[in-house]
């Protein structure tokens, strides 16, 4: 799994860029937030990444923040939530700043990003209220045991869900 790249940019296109990393090229596909804030060709970069391989191609999603990658990791397993709107949502950045949105009453943060209308919008943010509900539940001593317990963190290397390892190891 490819989870972090350094190099310089070699191309910048409308949603990806391509990384040179020791001579290796990666296509790098960002929110169109990321893409705002990268910085010209040539320049250097780095991102966190998430490694999505299908039976049609292998692709490459880059973050500016590790948030934003667990983020992405979260969308990416709501059913309907694609790969390209669960990268525009989590530009958002985290799933504490969602639930200060949706603390705030403001329901309409997934509003213009592209392949989610209303339906699938009320399904994500459904299933988002019950993810931060279940992150939300666990004391900060129970937070501080699982992320230095290495079963835990086994788990999730393995490729369990938080909430899963959770439920295994408490």
């Amino acid at each position: 799994m490819i989870a972090y790249l350094s190099g310089k940019i070699v191309k910048k296109a409308e949603n990806f860029v391509i990384l040179d990393v020791s001579g290796v090229g990666y296509e790098v596909f960002l929110s169109e937030v990321s893409m705002g804030k990268l910085l010209e060709q040539g320049s250097d970069f780095k991102c966190f990444c998430y490694l999505e391989a299908n039976e049609r191609a292998m692709r490459i999603y880059g973050f500016l923040t590790f948030e934003e990658l667990e983020l992405f990791k979260v969308i990416r397993n709501i059913q309907g939530a694609g790969p390209k709107a669960s990268l525009e949502i989590s530009s958002i950045g985290s799933l504490e700043k969602i639930k200060n949105l949706m603390d705030k009453g403001n329901l309409n943060f997934l509003d213009g990003i592209s392949g989610i209308g209303e339906k699938r919008a009320q399904k994500i943010i459904l299933e988002l209220t019950g993810k931060i509900k279940s992150l939300s539940n666990l004391s900060k001593k129970e937070k501080a045991l699982l992320e230095n317990d290495e079963a835990y963190l086994a788990l999730i290397k393995l490729g369990f869900s938080k909430e899963k390892a959770k439920q295994a190891i408490l």
